[in-house]
């Protein structure tokens, strides 16, 4: 039976999940209240949690591509990739401090992204598809965020919250993809110098451009296709970084330059989340 956004569970899940981010308290897993291994019903879920935002009055700037990672795959028990949507006020400059609290149990990767020139509407996309629709690639930081106590996440709590999206930072200078070679692409992401994740575009799907396919064609199959303007975050480049309030994180990709995600200091009196 095809979950919808009306049922009592996906309902019930959305609230646990709106209540932790509006709160800034997070919640128990939500995988208790729907159907065991159900990655559509968590899309519902999230789905559900999309329209919230929306109705809020925020605009999606894209999206992002999760578990690109075959080690993250099988440590959830899945074997593809997820996603989430991107929002206009998680969008953060490059330097510019993002208050601490404001995503919940920060963690940081770093990922190539690219900014769509044209949409992505066929059934069946190649890497030639997105290598034509995209206007550039920019570096840039994902603020992972949980709204689910310790990351006690399978891949149906994941999915129910938004692909754990928290916030982004992207660079300023764009790159045209002709000039990249975005598989062997080098990252090092530090703090105060010292190297917190190393990786190379290969640990993304094999090539950020493989998982910018598998997004497109997946966003067909739901009827919210690539739009010209969209930011696509492809994938993490190494393993996530932990951090602590008033920590600045540069990330460096080769061919891209370079991004930093600051953060406020924790407040007064109160403990980091």
């Amino acid at each position: 039976m095809t979950t919808t956004l009306n049922d009592p569970a996906v309902r019930d899940a959305a609230e646990r999940l709106e209540r932790a981010r509006r709160t800034g308290v997070p919640c128990a897993p939500v995988r208790d209240l729907l159907p065991a291994g159900d990655l559509d019903a968590a899309y519902a879920v999230q789905s559900l949690l999309t329209g919230h935002r929306l109705a809020e009055g925020r605009r999606i700037t894209g999206w992002k591509v999760g578990l690109t990672s075959p080690a993250v795959q099988r440590q959830l028990g899945v074997d593809t990739p997820d996603f989430g949507a991107l929002f206009d006020d998680t969008a953060v400059p490059d330097g510019a401090e993002l208050p601490w609290g404001a995503v919940l149990q920060p963690k940081a990767e770093a990922e190539v992204a690219l900014v769509l020139e044209h949409g992505l509407p066929h059934e069946r996309h190649t890497v030639a598809d997105v290598i034509r629709a995209t206007a550039f690639a920019l570096p840039a930081v994902e603020v992972v965020g949980s709204r689910i106590r310790d990351w006690d996440i399978t891949a149906v709590d994941t999915v129910a919250d938004n692909a754990s999206s928290g916030a982004y930072v992207l660079g300023t200078r764009p790159v045209p993809l002709r000039d990249l070679d975005l598989r062997t692409a080098g990252m090092v992401l530090e703090r105060r110098g010292d190297p917190v994740s190393t990786g190379a575009g290969a640990a993304c799907l094999g090539h950020p451009l493989h998982a910018a396919v598998w997004l497109a064609d997946t966003l067909v199959r739901l009827g919210t296709p690539l739009r010209a303007g969209d930011t696509v975050l492809t994938g993490a480049l190494g393993p996530m970084a932990a951090v602590a309030p008033g920590d600045v994180l540069e990330a460096r990709v080769d061919g891209l330059g370079s991004v930093r995600a600051a953060f406020g200091p924790a407040p007064s009196g109160g403990e980091p989340r």
